[in-house]
Parts: structure tokens; sequence; C-alpha cells
């Protein structure tokens, strides 16, 4: 592994720690403790998740799109409880694309899978092509993104290595880029899963009766060969299974989970899992609007060598989604959730945290003394809103109710620097500490439909002293010290800021929460300045905290 890799790998918490403690969220936790779990299992936006099984271990794996580190990879002993091991996607390429914000761009519908002692995460990026990542350990580290085939409009790849050694690949294709979708195509690649050695071809059209067929997974059972996708767009869609006795086809194909009378709407795109313990699962996801798309857990049942997902109904084989259910049997007892809160202690950036582009090292890094600094980030000239800079760090929400609350010091040098947090999405709303002359002003940034180019508003809230200021003549910072809140409920979020931690003041109405681009409104920090050189000033994040 490269240097760089390794430093990347280490900030982003990737590589094992000497001890970590096990995290237990305050705001949703789907083991219900008497035997029972509730869905969601992930009250998160794990977009297109899909799982493989080694032994009693789970791997889970996501689209990340333009978010880095890419590729979040979570582990669990039961598929209920799950906690963030790492990621495998430390920088996308091509870099120079990547360096900016490609909102809903770069990693689509990734695969993983286990083969000959490694781990393999395939996936389709729509403007470049089929791409590869491999690691003998899943916590990393991975190699670097080959890619396997190239060219726009594949997305949705998954491979299938047969009994005989032979490796093959389906994907679906984006009609954005392709100019035709509900088409599923398979080729043949190298054993080693490098390269394509056959041309594609199609092995199933979904035409009108099954529309927006994508997110195909391939799988062998029994003689059949197996593809396993969703159908009907996501928030109304359902699933298909197709079966044929040879992976060219032709595959008949049949609806095994739609909404039915559960009120879960359009189960979605997923993975298939066979335990050591002889159970079948499927995990996919739920449609949330601004909280993103949630990760389901539905039991398996073949009636007459059809998969039947959820609820089994008395004729035919279309089941319904579960929304409490009893949990895969597994010898562990373990309880543990995802990571919300950071007290940024560890040298490190906590597993939850990404950013909106390819890391600089200028946008900041955690410190000695226990913060994580983030510094102000030059806005282009043409700037509009945040949605044209990449040093957002920001995390999934992580329920539909909580509360997140953050301590930081803001430090500013020249007018106009500005820290503070933001509710991010197509709609957006930060609430920041901005200087003005020798005092700070406390603001609202909001922008509506930042993904067409709109610029944002600001309105002044009130204007406060600072809480220190450098005795030195150049260049003179001053610093704030604050605690900044959002309350989150509804599909809305209330922002408030303190200065003693104690009483809080309402920053405007609350804020209804918009999704970004393909994924779900993510919350966390933001630092700028309207500037493109000079001296920055800069955010310093004490703790950040998830009730």
């Amino acid at each position: 592994m490269q240097t760089k890799q390794i430093l990347l790998a280490a900030l982003f918490g990737c590589l094992p720690l000497a001890a970590m403690a096990q995290y237990h969220s305050q705001v949703w936790n789907p083991d219900l403790g008497n035997g029972q779990y509730k869905n969601p299992v992930l009250y998160a936006d794990y977009s297109d998740p899909d799982v493989c099984a080694v032994g009693d271990d789970y791997y889970l794996t996501a689209s990340s799109f333009n978010c880095i580190p890419g590729l979040p990879i979570l582990h669990s002993k039961d598929l209920v409880n799950w906690e963030i091991i790492g990621y495998a996607l430390q920088e996308q390429e091509p870099k120079d694309f990547f360096d900016k914000p490609q909102h809903g761009k770069g990693v689509w519908a990734p695969s993983i899978r286990y083969h000959n002692g490694e781990y393999f995460i395939y996936w389709g990026d729509p403007d470049f092509g089929v791409m590869m990542v491999k690691a003998k350990d899943p916590r990393g580290p991975w190699s670097k993104p080959l890619c396997v085939i190239s060219g726009k409009g594949m997305i949705d790849t998954c491979p299938l290595w047969d009994d005989d050694g032979r490796c093959y690949l389906v994907n679906g294709w984006a009609g954005s880029r392709s100019g035709f979708n509900s088409v599923l195509s398979m080729r043949e690649l190298s054993a080693d899963g490098t390269q394509a050695i056959s041309a594609p071809r199609i092995v199933f059209d979904g035409g009108q009766a099954n529309h927006t067929t994508e997110g195909p997974k391939l799988y062998k059972r029994n003689g059949w060969y197996w593809i396993m996708c969703p159908a009907g767009g996501v928030e109304q869609g359902w699933q298909l299974a197709m079966r044929s006795r040879s992976v060219w086809g032709p595959y008949e194909a049949t609806k095994v989970m739609a909404e039915g009378k559960s009120g879960i709407n359009g189960p979605h795109q997923g993975g298939w899992i066979h335990t050591a313990q002889g159970e079948d699962w499927f995990l996919h996801f739920n449609d949330k609007g601004a909280y993103g798309r949630v990760v389901m857990l539905q039991p398996v049942t073949w009636k007459d060598n059809w998969p039947v997902m959820g609820r089994v109904p008395a004729k035919g084989y279309c089941g319904e989604p579960y929304a409490t259910f009893r949990k895969p049997k597994s010898s562990s007892t373990t309880k543990v959730n995802p990571v919300e809160s950071d007290e940024f202690n560890s040298g490190e950036l906590g597993r939850q945290w990404q950013w909106h582009a390819n890391y600089d090292q200028s946008f900041g890094m955690p410190t000695a003394n226990g913060t994580l600094r983030l510094y102000n980030y030059y806005e282009p000239t043409d700037y509009k809103s945040l949605w044209d800079v990449p040093n957002l760090l920001l995390q999934k929400l992580p329920a539909p109710t909580f509360t997140a609350t953050t301590k930081v010091r803001v430090a500013a040098k020249a007018e106009g620097q500005y820290s503070g947090i933001v509710m991010m999405g197509m709609d957006y709303q930060a609430l920041v500490a901005k200087r003005v002359g020798d005092q700070f002003s406390i603001e609202l940034h909001n922008c509506t439909k930042a993904d067409r180019g709109n610029t944002e508003t600001v309105t002044p809230l009130t204007t406060v002293k600072p809480t220190a200021k450098d005795p030195l003549p150049y260049q003179p910072a001053i610093y704030l010290d604050l605690y900044l809140q959002m309350k989150v409920k509804d599909g809305k979020c209330q922002m408030a800021y303190s200065l003693d931690g104690k009483t809080y003041h309402f920053a405007g109405a609350p804020f209804t929460m918009v999704k970004g681009k393909w994924i779900g409104a993510k919350m966390g920090y933001v630092s700028e300045w309207n500037a493109q050189k000079g001296n920055r000033g800069w955010l310093d994040a004490d703790w950040f905290r998830v009730k």
C-alpha cells in the first residue's frame, strides 16, 4: 500500500485501533432485546446495500456516490447489529474530476463478494466504467481502484465465480448516459475478475411490465443461476427473482416482494444471504425521503423453488415486508450500532464522517489536544452556494428523531470568515458565526434548489463579542466559544445556538430537510471564506453528540 493511502486510511479510521469500544446508539436500536428486531436495521442512508457471508461474519457495503471515504464496510454477527469497520475507497479516480464535488456521480450500487481468500467489491461508475477493489481483510487495506471495463452507462454490477472457476458479471444501465435502461447484461470476466473476455449479452429486458429493472445481484443455488433485482422505481417498486439453468439465460422471472398492505413502500435493491445456520435472508433499502434510503431485513422462504421475501402469501410467490420479525439464528449476543457521536480524542476522524469530494489536507485534520480543526475553504470567484465546495464534513442522519449538539471554537483572522454547522441537501441551512469587524455575527445561511445553481440567502440573527483575541500585532485572530444544535423530527430541523451550553436560542423557523443527489440529507460542519488567498481562520470542534 502506498504511503499516501496508509495516511488516508489512518485519517479516516480505516485501520484497526488498539481498542475500539462498541458503540450503542441513543436514538435507534433495531434489536428489541427479546429475540425480535424492528425495521429498519440501519436507519441511515446506506443506499443499494449488498452483503456477503464468510462463516458467521457478515459484511455490508453500499453506494457512496461522490462522498469520501467511499464504499463503507459494515460488519455484523447477526444481520441486525451492525458497526462501521472502515471504507474500501479512500480516493476516487480520475482525481482531477473527483477533487471537485460531483454530486450523485461516482460509486453506484456496489456488490461485495468473497472468493479464494479475498474480498472483492465491484461497482459501476456511470461516467467511467466498471470498477473493482479487493482486500485480504475487509478492514483493509484495500487495493487502488481498477477499471475492469471502461465506458459510459454501466451501473449496478455484480460478479459470480462459478463452480468451475469461471467468472461472470451482470450489470444494469443508466438511461441518463446510455439512452436505455430496464435492461440487464451479462459477460464473462477473466478468472481473476480483472477484465472482460467476452462481449456482453442482454439476458433480461424489463420492458413495460418491469420498467426500471436495475440493481441485479447474481447467485447460484442448487444448479440454478439466479438474478435478484428491483423493478418499478425506488418509491413504488417491487422485487424480482429470475432463474435459469444457464448463466446466459433465458431467465424466467416472477415478483417475490412488494408493498402490499405492509405500508413499507417500494422495497428496493439489496442482497440475499444464506447463513451458516442454514437460513435465508434479504437486506434491501426503503426510501425515506430526506432521511435517505434505510436498510431493512426480511426472511426468505423458498416456495416451489422461488425465494419469497417477507410474509409468505397463501397463493403465489409475492411476499410483503415485515416491520418486525424474529432475529436470524446466531450465537452472538453482541449489541452494537454504527457510530454517530464523536469526542475527537483519538487523533482520527470517526468512521461516520465523509467529505463531499476527495480529501485535501488543507481542509483540516485532528489536533493533538482532542479537537478536530477545519480550516476556512477559499470559495471560488463564481461561488453561489455550499453545493460548490468540497470541504463539507458530514455524516448520515441516524434516526427519525434526534438532537445533535456540538461544542466548537470559531477562529477568524479576516473579515467574512465563518464556520458552523449545516444540514445539507439540495436545499440546505447552515448556522454559522462570521467575523464582522472585531465581532461575530451569528447567521443563518439558506439555499433552495442549490443543485440548480441558486444562490444562498444570509439572515443575521445577532452580534456577539469574541471570547478571546490574539495579542499578536500581525493579523490577530478573534475567537468565539459556541454551542450549536440541530433538533430533527418529522423531516424538519430546528437549529439553535448557545454561548454557555445551557441556554439555547432558536435560529429561525424549523427547516424542512431535503435530500441530496441520490443521497439523504446529511449533517455536519462547514468552514468557509469568500476569498481566494490569505491567512485562513478555522473551526475547532471539541465534540459532536447525538441523543
